[in-house]
């Protein structure tokens, strides 16, 4: 497979299952020093003693990006380890979903926290580090419903729009440093949270997608592939869609 993040370190939040897992396992296979973040001891020791078997450098370190002092204790364990961090994904993420008249406070928070608070805590915390090399790629996971909503999501659409306009916020800031950021806004994704949703709903999806496809994880995993590595060093600021043209 191609080397291109090859020498690379990359941090990926939420990368115990999911396309946090399988961008984890790419970005491996294509080179790069993986460092798995995730709340699932279990699952995230499991796929490094997998990955380790196979002969890739990587960790696993149990970490909620809500609480910033657990962030710093990752990320110092992370420098001392590897000697550096590269890569940052910001791809940890939840649903609460529920109409407007039914959300709680707490559905609204949980989400806001995670999905949100969550990026910029890691972002805070890690994009120092970057600019000592003067050399960085931050990617936001966004989604496809931030840009044209979707019913009963308020708090996840409020979320990932955010993240749009934070990576847009952090491009100008961190642009001068040598550290591009990007968002990539995922359609609807063959994972476990796509199970939430009514068959009707996906058979209407399908049918308004020109692709006439569900994403794969492989999907987005390579989009992130691609903007953390050298043939994307001139692209900053920008939230890629990859969804099938569900939008079009």
């Amino acid at each position: 497979m191609n080397q291109r993040l090859s020498g690379r370190i990359a941090i990926i939040t939420g990368g115990a299952k999911g396309i946090g897992l399988v961008t984890a396992h790419t970005f491996l296979q294509q080179g790069a020093t993986v460092s798995i973040w995730d709340i699932d001891r279990e699952g995230g020791n499991r796929a490094i003693q997998a990955w380790r078997s196979e002969g890739y450098r990587c960790s696993f370190h149990q970490v909620d990006t809500t609480k910033e002092a657990q962030i710093a204790e990752a990320a110092d364990a992370v420098l001392a380890e590897f000697g550096s961090i590269d890569i940052l994904i910001n791809n940890a993420g939840i649903t609460r979903d529920s109409s407007m008249k039914k959300m709680s406070l707490d559905q609204w928070n949980q989400v806001i926290d995670v999905n949100l608070t969550g990026v910029f805590l890691c972002t805070k915390v890690i994009a120092p580090l970057m600019t000592r090399s003067g050399w960085g790629r931050i990617l936001n996971a966004s989604s496809v419903v931030a840009l044209y909503g979707n019913f009963g999501q308020t708090n996840y659409v409020a979320a990932k729009s955010g993240l749009i306009g934070m990576t847009k916020v952090w491009a100008r800031e961190y642009g001068p440093k040598g550290i591009t950021v990007n968002a990539v806004a995922p359609g609807f994704i063959d994972t476990d949270m796509i199970t939430t949703i009514p068959q009707e709903n996906l058979d209407q999806l399908l049918a308004h997608t020109p692709l006439k496809r569900i994403g794969r994880p492989e999907d987005i995993a390579n989009a992130y592939a691609f903007l953390a590595s050298e043939e994307a060093s001139f692209i900053t600021g920008v939230t890629l869609s990859v969804d099938g043209g569900l939008v079009v």
